[in-house]
């Protein structure tokens, strides 16, 4: 038994979970791993966070705050910060995206699971000024850089090498210039991750806490723009026929917005941006560790970006595109394309 595993296990006794059943549920993206662990007819999920590349403790905090709004976050059953564990209530295995993949599901369709998520951001972006939150700023530097990661790790899979650094300092000024769009609004929660897979329902439950929420350790303060386009500009699915404009004006019709010109700005500015910084992200998983399957959504990114980039007005980066990575150039990698060993696969946070 490893070390990790005798922990686990102390965690668990301490818990009042001795002797119970641990199964791997789910990895992500991070180094989490998460596990479903049962005892008779209870069950919990245990997130297995390891101290040095994982903290805890932003998890619980928005978690709190979360509750405090009354959505449905997993309730906390027993932490240990030090060793980065922590039990949590089962939400069980109704994600949207297998509700959406279940032919046989009666209750709920693409419609009114999509209705449900947008009404809980419509509401939380209305009371949280009223309620209040905390969360570090999803500023203009942070922005950028997110942007700057597809320079990093997708460009140099297409180009054969790193990017000429004068031509990718006009990209950054690009994004750079786009800063006040893609910040505009008053602030809100921003939990970022908020799509598909990351949203559950939660049968027995009533209003928006039937919406079971997870993945949201990483929420900022920024626009409302943002968890919108997250929902609505999937990078891993298409939405229905018109589901996407459907979706923005229920958003509208439950918003006290006085500029929806404004809004919609800053909703086709972070789709880009937010398109763009995946396609990093897919580029970082092939370069560096040869995991192509993320690689089949490419163009469903690259179609994000043309549209949201016109809509939004963004010409700056339109124009650094068409010179620099021209429409022959937007697409798939050859899978056995590596990363060069002089470009860095840290995230900076």
């Amino acid at each position: 038994m490893t070390d990790r595993n005798t922990e686990i296990e102390v965690f668990l006794e301490t818990a009042g979970w001795g002797g119970a059943s641990v199964t791997l549920l789910a990895k992500d993206a991070s180094y989490r791993v998460y596990h479903r662990v049962t005892r008779a007819a209870d069950r919990a999920v245990l997130m297995d966070a390891p101290p040095g590349l994982e903290d805890v403790r932003p998890f619980l905090d928005i978690a709190a705050q979360l509750h405090r709004f009354g959505y449905s976050a997993p309730a906390i059953l027993a932490q240990d910060v030090t060793a980065g564990l922590l039990l949590l209530e089962d939400f069980g295995d109704r994600t949207f995206t297998r509700i959406l993949s279940d032919p046989g599901e009666r209750t709920w369709n693409e419609e009114t699971l999509y209705s449900l998520a947008v009404d809980v951001l419509a509401d939380l972006h209305e009371r949280a000024p009223i309620v209040g939150f905390q969360a570090p700023s999803y500023d203009g530097n942070r922005l950028v850089e997110e942007a700057d990661r597809m320079l990093r790790w997708y460009a140099p899979l297409m180009l054969g090498d790193v990017m000429a650094e004068d031509a990718a300092e006009d990209y950054r000024a690009a994004w750079r210039a786009a800063v006040p769009a893609m910040t505009w609004g008053p602030d809100t929660l921003v939990l970022r991750d908020f799509h598909v897979d990351n949203l559950m329902i939660l049968e027995g439950r009533e209003g928006l806490a039937r919406c079971g929420l997870l993945d949201f350790q990483d929420a900022l303060t920024g626009s409302p723009a943002y968890d919108l386009v997250s929902l609505l500009q999937d990078a891993r699915r298409d939405l229905g026929e018109g589901l996407e404009a459907r979706m923005l004006e229920r958003y509208r019709a439950r918003r006290n917005l006085t500029d929806w010109d404004a809004f919609l700005q800053a909703y086709h500015a972070l789709g880009a941006q937010r398109a763009i910084k995946i396609l990093g992200q897919f580029g970082r998983q092939q370069g560096f560790f040869g995991r192509t399957s993320y690689m089949v959504h490419i163009p469903r990114c690259w179609a994000h970006i043309e549209r949201d980039l016109a809509k939004a007005g963004l010409d700056d980066v339109i124009a650094w595109l068409d010179r620099e990575l021209p429409p022959p150039l937007r697409t798939v990698p050859e899978p056995n394309t590596r990363l060069p060993e002089s470009i860095s696969p840290e995230i900076k946070r």
